[in-house]
């Protein structure tokens, strides 16, 4: 069988499982990808963007991409995307308005609104959330085109209220996929990149004359991209650092074991993809991975599947569902289904995962396309610290704090005392010297 199969008592120390693990976390952290030192060819590429600007992208699309394009022609002409609109193929447009329609409707329902202020006597103590004023959107070219990934990313921006969202994707084969544009027209972009994805990214953050710079910058990409979103953080903000998709599939006997391989399957689709099955029930541990090779044979991507089902995969047989939960917690993945007898249960005991899918008519796919939540997820264990893309971060928090004379008077002692203890003197005299001139009217 393809999908390999561990049987433990204890999970969360079996070295086996822990190196399925460490697979999934070592997609993030790897120095190299085919021999390529990653993150210094990144830190060259920044590094050259920030010294020649528009030269440095235009050669290093050049290099990558296999085409010329002069700085004048970076940014793609309204005319090209009203053409590549019109173009489309209707009935997917359509498609696209429904899917857009459910997003829209999901990320409006957990945008963030200001809160009531804090009233304590004369104190006035509340917070504002107001959106970046520009966000950068990066859309994946080549084999790993996905037209949903602009709607995932765009979309939450355009609720948040972000007045300026610049698209930056690779001319892979010669241009941007004129679906990618189609979807930049549906969706009223009209900033455009058609640049190579590491250099758009520096690009994005540093600023050079025909890229304005922005403050955040969101979507998914390979190992380069994602090590470019790292180097790159602390110039702007971005949504996460993400890695291979993955998912993890807690389940018991009431399961179907060939819906089960059927959602293993698609996931490793993404070619790396891992998928990995928890259960405590042997048998079907054992009639899934079944499964997986019967169905594997019918795909078109049958060769690449076995090698990630083999060397990306695993059902791990666990002695109960509390310990099932426990590993699910522990690799906190991309992607966690749950499907048992007692779904809330388990969910009430697993703090970390990107998107929860509960039930056995909630596959993974409906949140990739439709459902709404964004599909721009934590991966490689990160969501422990990191959570889905949404609207709300696009927003960031000012507090405001208004106090009158009588409030400064009570509470003029107390700060001058502890600004005093910390050694800040001037700041305990920009608070007495207040109260003191008040004192003095």
């Amino acid at each position: 069988m393809s999908l390999p199969i561990i049987q433990t008592d204890a999970p969360l120390t079996d070295p086996a499982v822990l190196a399925v693990r460490d697979r999934l976390r070592g997609s993030l952290t790897a120095s190299d990808a085919g021999g390529i030192d990653v993150r210094e060819t990144v830190r060259e590429v920044i590094a050259d963007v920030e010294a020649r600007g528009d030269a440095a992208v235009a050669d290093l699309t050049a290099k990558i991409e296999k085409v010329e394009l002069p700085p004048d022609r970076f940014r793609v002409s309204a005319g090209e995307i009203s053409a590549a609109h019109d173009q489309a193929d209707a009935e997917f447009l359509a498609l696209i308005r429904r899917a857009a329609g459910n997003i829209r409707e999901y990320q409006r329902s957990i945008l963030i609104s200001d809160p009531p202020a804090l009233r304590r006597g004369g104190r006035t103590l509340g917070v504002r959330y107001t959106p970046v004023d520009r966000a950068g959107v990066y859309v994946p070219g080549g084999k790993a085109l996905y037209p949903s990934t602009v709607l995932m990313t765009v979309i939450p921006a355009q609720v948040a209220g972000v007045r300026e969202i610049a698209m930056v994707s690779p001319p892979t084969g010669g241009d941007i996929d004129p679906m990618v544009l189609a979807l930049a027209g549906e969706l009223g972009i009209d900033e455009v990149y058609r640049v190579s994805g590491t250099a758009g990214i520096a690009a994005l953050a540093i600023g050079t004359k025909s890229i304005p710079a922005v403050r955040k910058i969101v979507g998914p990409g390979n190992a380069f991209i994602a090590e470019a979103k790292r180097q790159v953080l602390g110039r702007v903000g971005i949504d996460s650092i993400a890695g291979p998709s993955e998912v993890l599939i807690v389940a018991d006997a009431t399961a179907d074991a060939a819906w089960l391989a059927a959602d293993l399957l698609a996931q490793a689709e993404h070619n790396p993809g891992s998928a990995v099955l928890v259960t405590p029930e042997a048998d079907l541990a054992r009639r899934v991975a079944e499964e997986v090779d019967r169905q594997m044979a019918s795909l078109e991507r049958a060769h690449a599947l076995r090698d990630c089902i083999a060397g990306y995969s695993a059902a791990i047989v666990v002695p109960d569902l509390d310990a099932a939960c426990a590993v699910a917690d522990e690799f906190a993945t991309e992607h966690l289904q749950i499907i048992t007898a007692a779904d809330d249960a388990c969910l009430a005991k697993i703090r970390n995962a990107g998107a929860v899918f509960l039930g056995p008519y909630t596959p993974v796919p409906l949140g990739d396309y439709y459902a709404g939540p964004s599909h721009v997820l934590p991966t490689g264990g990160t969501a422990k610290f990191f959570g889905p893309l949404s609207c709300n971060d696009f927003l960031k928090a000012t507090s405001i704090v208004r106090y009158d004379a009588a409030s400064l008077a009570e509470d003029a002692a107390d700060v001058a005392a502890f600004a005093t203890r910390e050694g800040l003197t001037a700041h305990a005299a920009a608070v007495v010297k207040r109260t003191e001139k008040e004192g003095g009217q």
